[in-house]
């Protein structure tokens, strides 16, 4: 027996020679009475074996375990909605075919990232991960571009906007913009840590991440309910009876001012659908998760659909934004911007799943 082939073996004996022995003696069990565990009635969180009794299973539900809305954020219900264009395509672009889909139940941030809220984040990174990631990483492809505002329009004088807009108090609660779809993960990664560790460390239960919302989920909530609905608020006008509009875009061909603000507007302003959710068209279009596909209707499933091509560098972006036309503001239009691209027009809110049923709902 060479010197190899015999260490093996004595390594082999090693690990088998105990656990034979611990068997025989019935010491695996006794282990588990001495310190407790597997004495339970099978619903114990902090015993590992509790679901495991006289030689029997029994696991229960854990107790302990409720999942709540985080700050900010509301319910979605789950529920079947026609996707799609709710009026004319007015671009033909054939894209936005109507298409029925079911969504399962999750939050929703009720106004888009505002940005101090984002502040928080790039402050955080920069305590903590400057060494890893490096200042010159997280000021260009983290920090908001706040040079889009002079850089998006021609001959366009957005000096104002570019000095205050991030750095001024009075623009606090207004939405975020200039972040990138790739800064709008790197957000919710962090924003899921936070969380996460939060509930470690005082023994709750791990949740589900924070992330970006899908397509389907992104046009089911801004429906707030309402099938068919053209706009968040229904349809089919821009403004209500007494001529004020409901939400901030172009509108009369150019007229800013019209709606109240001539750029973005604080991120609850107008008033929210159905859901509770601010700012679902106009103001700034936001970020969803899905690649753009001009097949994404043939493609994609019914249920939760979902079109996820990390070789595609189009992100879909929907609701609209101060800048633009009512047409973007219909919750069926569909538009895209390229991943790493900053605009002064796109932001983003968060998701997080809703695990198991609603009581009360479902």
């Amino acid at each position: 027996m060479n010197k190899q082939l015999f260490k093996t073996f004595s390594k082999t004996l090693l690990i088998i020679a105990p656990l034979l022995f611990l068997q025989s003696c019935g010491f695996l069990g006794k282990t588990m009475e001495k310190i407790g565990l597997g004495k339970g009635k099978g619903g114990d969180a902090n015993d590992p074996l509790d679901g495991i009794r006289d030689g029997e299973v029994v696991a229960t539900a854990r107790k302990g375990y409720k999942q709540t809305a985080p700050s900010g954020m509301v319910l979605i219900p789950s529920g079947s909605y026609t996707m799609g264009q709710a009026d004319q395509d007015v671009l033909s672009s054939r894209i936005s075919m109507n298409k029925r889909v079911t969504i399962n139940p999750f939050y929703m941030d009720d106004t888009e990232i505002t940005n101090h809220e984002y502040r928080m984040f790039v402050n955080s990174v920069l305590a903590d991960s400057i060494s890893v990631l490096g200042e010159e990483y997280i000021m260009t492809k983290l920090y908001p571009d706040t040079t889009v505002w002079s850089k998006d329009f021609s001959f366009h004088n957005g000096d104002q906007m570019t000095e205050y807009y991030f750095s001024s108090p009075a623009f606090d609660l207004y939405p975020v913009v200039g972040v990138s779809w790739d800064a709008a993960q790197d957000f919710s990664k962090w924003r899921t840590s936070l969380y996460n560790n939060y509930r470690a460390e005082n023994e709750l239960f791990r949740s589900p991440r924070f992330r970006l919302p899908s397509q389907a989920e992104w046009e089911w909530a801004a429906r707030g309910g309402k099938e068919g609905a053209k706009y968040p608020w229904g349809n089919p006008y821009v403004a209500n009876g007494k001529g004020c509009f409901l939400a901030n875009f172009k509108p009369y061909r150019g007229n800013y001012r019209a709606d109240g603000y001539p750029y973005t507007a604080p991120s609850n302003s107008f008033n929210p659908n159905d859901f509770g959710l601010y700012n679902m068209a106009g103001n700034v279009s936001e970020w969803t998760q899905d690649a753009y596909s001009e097949a994404y209707m043939p493609v994609t499933w019914d249920l939760n659909p979902v079109y996820d091509d990390p070789d595609e560098p189009r992100k879909v972006i929907k609701g609209g934004s101060w800048k633009d036309v009512a047409y973007y503001l219909e919750t069926g239009t569909t538009s895209f911007e390229y991943r790493n691209k900053t605009r002064s027009y796109i932001g983003f809110r968060n998701v997080m799943d809703r695990l198991g049923s609603v009581p009360g709902r479902e």
